[in-house]
């Protein structure tokens, strides 16, 4: 049954998050408040895992979700489950997009579907910023200083390696992954 499940859950998610791996994260935050089959700290370690290794951020959470819900078998069901809606989508529209593409009507819902992106990829960053750098779960306590509310340590570093990446742009992104690993470790940024 639980395998059902996380094809079901992976193809819906497959299915609308329209705009790449970010995309999912909503849906998946969702799923894990439905299904408690992880925590948002949880998700956001994976999160960290899927950009650290090679292949494309949604089949890689999807593989790492179901993996940690199902075991193997459940790594590779939640991952058929996410690329199936592509795949179907992808050969019909191959069918019929040619003949079709200077439509009007088919350019304004190209259009849309790229503010959807947006608007998706933004949810995505919100809930990886109040994971990462703001204990939300303290918000409504009497007496809160800032320094309670925000994790200044955190806020400190990506600050830090922004600014890295702008001046660096020649480096490749690997070695700013290392470097931020290596930091997590030594100063301990657990998340939550």
């Amino acid at each position: 049954m639980i395998y059902l499940q996380l094809f079901y859950n992976f193809f819906m998610t497959g299915l609308f998050a329209i705009g790449g791996g970010l995309a999912t994260l909503p849906f998946l935050y969702d799923l894990s408040d439905k299904t408690g089959w992880f925590t948002h700290a949880e998700l956001a370690n994976m999160l960290a895992i899927s950009e650290s290794t090679p292949g494309a951020l949604g089949i890689n959470m999807a593989t790492y979700a179901g993996f940690e819900t199902a075991s193997f078998a459940g790594g590779v069901i939640a991952t058929l489950g996410l690329i199936t809606p592509g795949i179907i989508i992808i050969l019909l529209i191959a069918k019929v997009l040619e003949k079709f593409k200077q439509n009007r009507l088919v350019q304004w819902g190209l259009y849309g579907l790229r503010a959807a992106s947006i608007g998706l990829i933004c949810a995505a960053a919100l809930s990886v910023v109040q994971i990462s750098l703001i204990h939300f779960n303290l918000i409504g306590e009497s007496g809160l200083t800032a320094a309670e509310l925000f994790d200044f340590k955190a806020v400190l570093f990506a600050v830090l390696l922004f600014f890295a990446m702008r001046r660096w742009n020649n480096i490749h992104p690997i070695a700013f992954i290392a470097v931020s690993a290596a930091v997590g470790i030594i100063f301990r940024f657990a998340g939550v």
